[in-house]
C-alpha cells in the first residue's frame, strides 16, 4: 500500500515504518492516540493479504509453505503489523490508560475478536493445515511438530470443525466473552481508583509507621488536599491493614476493597462475571467439551479436572490443620491484648497477625524496608541474573519510554552480544491497573533471513513509592514480587527458539510460573541478601542476626497462606466445571464454593469474583490452580541448587538450556525431567514450608 494513503505529511503513524529506534524498540514518544486505531485496521488488511496468499497457492500444502508462513510471515513489508500494534495497545490499557484508549478498545474490541475468529474458521486454511497434519511432507523435527501440532489443534479449538450455524454461534460467543472481559477490567480499575480514604486527624493515624504516612501526605499533595490520602493500591492497603490501630478505618479499607464492583452503580461486575462463565461454558460445550475446565485442561500439565483436585485435595489434607493453628494463635493473641470477647475479624487478621509476628520473632516489614532500597533491590536482582548466569544490564536513556517512571535496560549475555531490552515500570499511578505482571513488546524468533529477533520485555509493579524525604523502600513481599515477575522476564530473555508462538512464556499455563516462582526462593537466602541489602542511610550491610530472623519467620503463617491461595481455586473450579447454565447469586455460591479451605469467618457481602481478574479477564480461567502446581515444580527444581549451591552456576546453566530457553518446544514434563532428572513431588514444598504430616493422617491423600 502506497505510504500516503495511510497517512498525512503533518504526522507518519510510526506503526507503518521502521521505528528506527535502539534495537527497533516501540518509539512511544512518536505514538498518538488515533494511530492505534489506524494501524490495528491497516494491520488487519494484511493479514487478510496474507491469508490470502497462503490459500490461493495452488501448491500442495506444505510445512513450509503453510505453517511457517503463518507463523514468521514477518517479511520487510509485512513486520507483522498487527502483533507490533496489539503488543504496544494492550501494554498501554494496562500500564498507562487514560479514557480515549479505553474508549477505542471498547471500539476495537468487537473488530478484533471478528478478525480472530476469520482468520480461525477459514475453511480453505484449515483445509491446508489439516492435509499437513494428517499427510506431513517430510519428517519433522520436535519444535516443528510441536507448531503443527499446536498450529491444528489451535484451529480446531477455534471451532474449524464445526458447522455453519455452529462457527456463526461461536463468533457471537467469544465477540461478547472479548467485550466483558475488557469492561471487567475496566470497571475493576475505575473503582479501584475511585476509593479514598481521606484522613484530617492526625490522631487516626495512630500504629501506622513513617513510611505509611509519608505516602499518604504524598498522596493527599497530589491531589491538592491536606492531610493524608490512602487507598486500594498495596503499597498503601497493606500497611494501614497491618499498622493502623484504628478498628473501625480498618473495617472500611477493607470492605471497600473486599466489595468491589458489586455497588449499584455502573462499575457493578456481578453480571459481567455470571454471563462469563455461562458464555465459556457454552463455548467449551460447542466444541464438544462437557465444561470449560474439560476444554482448558486438555493442554495442562494437569491434563484433567481429577488431578487438580487431586493436588487440591491433597493441599488441604497436609495444610489446613496448620491454618486452623496458626489462626488459633492470632486469636489468642487477640483475646489477650482485648479481652475474652473479642472476635476476630477479616479486617483484624493483619493487625494481631503482626503483633504475634513480633511477639514469636521480633520481625516486620518496617524493619526490613531501610535495607530494601529500590536501586540496591534493583542491583541485587539484576546481579543474582548476572551471578547465575552471566548476564549483565545497562540502562540505555536512548529508548523511548512510555512514562517518566520507567527505565529501559539493554540486556548482554556472558559473552557481551546483545541479548534483549527489559523495562521497569515500579510505582503505581492513575491508569495503570493494581497487581504486577510481566509482559512483552516483542517476542523471540528467527526471522525468514535467519536472524535471532531478541525479545523487549517489560517488568510493570506497583511498589512503595519515594516521598521527599526518603527513596522507594520497599516490603520483603515486595522484594519477593520483583524476583517473580523478573523469573517471568528470563523465560522471556532467554529464550532461543526459532518460532515466536513457542517461544519464551509461550507454554502450558501450569508451567509458566515455574520459573517466576522459582526466583522467589533466593529472597531468605542469607548469600543472596548479603549482596545488595544495605541500609540506606547507612550503608551498612543487613546484620546476621537479621537475617536470622527472616529465616525463622519465613513460614509463618505459610499454611494460611496456601489455604486462601486454595481457595482461591476452588473458587476458579467451581466456576468452570458447571455443566449446566449457571444461574446462581454470585456472592452465596463463592461463599460455598470456597468452604472447605476457609479458616476464618466469611462475610455476607464481601466478593472476591468481581474483581478476580485472573478468572475473568486474565487468561487463567479453570487455570488458577497453576500457581499452586508450579509451586510444587519450583520448590523441588530448588532443592537441586540448594543441594549444589544456590549460585551454582553449572545448576543455572541446566535451567537455562532445559528450562527457560526452550519455551513451549516440547511437553512442559520432558523439559522439566531433562532438567530434574524425575519428575517433581510435593515433599521439597512441605518441606520448605515446615508441614509435618501427623502419623494418624498418613501421607496425602484424597479426601
Amino acid at each position: 500500500m502506497n505510504e500516503k494513503n495511510i497517512e498525512t505529511t503533518e504526522h507518519k503513524n510510526p506503526f507503518f515504518q521502521p521505528y528506527k529506534t535502539p534495537h527497533n524498540t516501540v518509539p512511544f514518544d512518536r505514538i498518538q492516540t488515533p494511530d492505534y486505531e489506524k494501524a490495528f485496521m491497516e494491520g488487519i488488511r494484511r493479514d487478510d493479504e496474507e491469508i490470502e496468499k497462503i490459500t490461493n497457492n495452488p501448491a500442495e500444502p506444505t510445512f513450509d509453505n503453510t505453517i511457517i508462513h503463518v507463523d514468521i510471515s514477518k517479511g520487510e513489508h509485512y513486520y507483522d503489523l498487527l502483533d507490533r500494534v496489539s503488543n504496544t495497545f494492550s501494554c498501554m490499557l494496562s500500564a498507562d490508560t487514560n479514557d480515549e484508549l479505553d474508549e477505542l478498545a471498547q471500539k476495537m474490541s468487537p473488530i478484533l475478536t471478528k478478525h480472530a475468529n476469520d482468520v480461525m474458521l477459514n475453511e480453505r486454511m484449515f483445509a491446508r493445515v489439516k492435509h499437513i497434519y494428517e499427510h506431513p511432507d517430510r519428517k519433522l523435527s520436535a519444535e516443528e511438530q510441536m507448531l503443527l501440532d499446536k498450529c491444528y489443534d489451535g484451529f480446531v479449538r477455534s471451532g474449524a470443525l464445526l458447522n455453519a450455524n455452529g462457527k456463526e454461534q461461536l463468533r457471537r460467543l467469544t465477540e461478547e466473552a472479548a467485550m466483558l472481559s475488557l469492561q471487567f477490567s475496566q470497571n475493576l480499575l475505575k473503582e479501584n481508583k475511585a476509593f479514598e480514604l481521606h484522613i484530617t486527624d492526625e490522631k487516626q493515624l495512630d500504629g501506622l509507621p513513617e513510611t505509611s504516612r509519608e505516602a499518604a501526605a504524598l498522596a493527599a499533595k497530589e491531589k491538592g488536599s491536606e492531610g493524608w490520602i490512602f487507598t486500594l493500591d498495596f503499597p498503601s492497603f497493606s500497611p494501614f491493614m497491618t499498622y493502623s490501630t484504628q478498628r473501625d478505618l480498618r473495617r472500611r479499607m477493607y470492605m471497600a476493597r473486599n466489595t468491589e464492583c458489586t455497588h449499584d452503580n455502573t462499575e457493578n461486575n456481578l453480571d459481567i462475571c455470571k454471563r462469563l462463565i455461562n458464555l465459556r461454558r457454552e463455548i467449551a460445550q460447542l466444541l464438544g467439551y462437557d465444561t470449560y475446565a474439560d476444554y482448558v485442561l486438555k493442554h495442562r500439565m494437569a491434563s484433567n479436572v481429577g488431578n487438580v483436585y487431586k493436588l487440591l485435595d491433597e493441599l488441604i489434607d497436609a495444610y489446613k490443620p496448620a491454618a486452623q493453628k496458626e489462626v488459633a494463635e492470632i486469636e489468642a493473641m487477640a483475646k489477650q491484648m482485648e479481652g475474652n470477647d473479642f472476635e476476630l475479624m477479616p479486617w483484624d487478621f493483619g493487625y494481631y497477625s503482626h503483633k504475634l509476628q513480633m511477639e514469636k520473632y521480633n520481625i516486620d516489614a518496617e524493619m526490613l524496608r531501610p535495607y530494601f532500597e529500590l536501586s540496591n533491590v534493583i542491583r541485587g536482582v539484576f546481579g543474582l541474573a548476572t551471578r547465575l548466569y552471566g548476564i549483565s544490564f545497562e540502562e540505555n536513556k536512548d529508548i523511548p519510554v512510555y512514562h517518566k517512571d520507567v527505565k529501559a535496560y539493554d540486556v548482554f549475555d556472558k559473552d557481551g552480544s546483545y541479548l534483549a531490552v527489559l523495562y521497569t515500570d515500579f510505582h503505581p499511578r492513575k491508569g495503570k491497573q493494581g497487581g504486577a505482571w510481566m509482559t512483552e513488546f516483542q517476542g523471540q524468533w528467527i526471522d525468514h533471513k535467519g536472524n535471532n529477533v531478541r525479545p523487549h520485555a517489560s517488568l510493570v509493579m506497583n511498589f512503595t513509592k519515594p516521598t521527599a524525604d526518603k527513596p522507594a523502600l520497599l516490603t520483603l513481599g515486595e522484594v519477593e514480587t520483583f524476583l517473580h515477575e523478573f523469573g517471568h522476564s528470563l523465560h522471556g530473555i532467554f529464550a532461543n527458539t526459532r518460532f515466536e508462538s513457542l517461544s519464551g512464556t509461550n507454554v502450558w499455563w501450569d508451567f509458566v510460573e515455574l520459573p517466576s516462582q522459582f526466583m522467589e526462593n533466593f529472597a531468605v537466602e542469607k548469600e543472596f541478601l548479603r549482596t545488595f541489602a544495605f541500609h540506606y542511610r547507612t550503608g551498612k550491610v543487613i546484620p546476621d542476626n537479621l537475617i536470622e530472623r527472616i529465616i525463622r519467620s519465613r513460614n509463618f503463617n505459610a499454611a494460611y497462606g496456601c489455604m486462601r491461595q486454595v481457595a482461591f481455586c476452588l473458587l476458579d473450579m467451581a466456576y468452570y466445571t458447571k455443566t449446566e447454565a449457571f444461574t446462581d447469586d454470585i456472592i452465596p455460591f463463592e461463599k460455598q464454593a470456597w468452604e472447605r479451605a476457609m479458616v476464618m469467618p466469611q462475610l455476607p457481602d464481601t466478593c472476591m469474583t468481581t474483581q478476580f481478574s485472573h478468572i475473568m479477564a486474565g487468561g487463567y480461567a479453570a487455570g488458577y490452580y497453576s500457581y499452586k502446581w508450579a509451586e510444587v515444580l519450583d520448590a523441588d527444581a530448588f532443592s537441586v541448587f540448594k543441594r549444589n549451591g544456590i549460585f551454582n552456576q553449572k545448576t543455572a546453566q541446566s535451567f537455562r538450556d532445559n528450562i527457560l530457553s526452550r519455551g513451549g518446544t516440547e511437553h512442559p514434563m520432558i523439559l522439566y525431567k531433562r532438567f530434574r532428572g524425575q519428575e517433581p513431588t510435593i515433599q521439597a514444598l512441605l518441606e520448605r514450608d515446615g508441614i509435618h504430616l501427623n502419623e494418624e493422617r498418613g501421607t496425602n491423600s484424597k479426601k
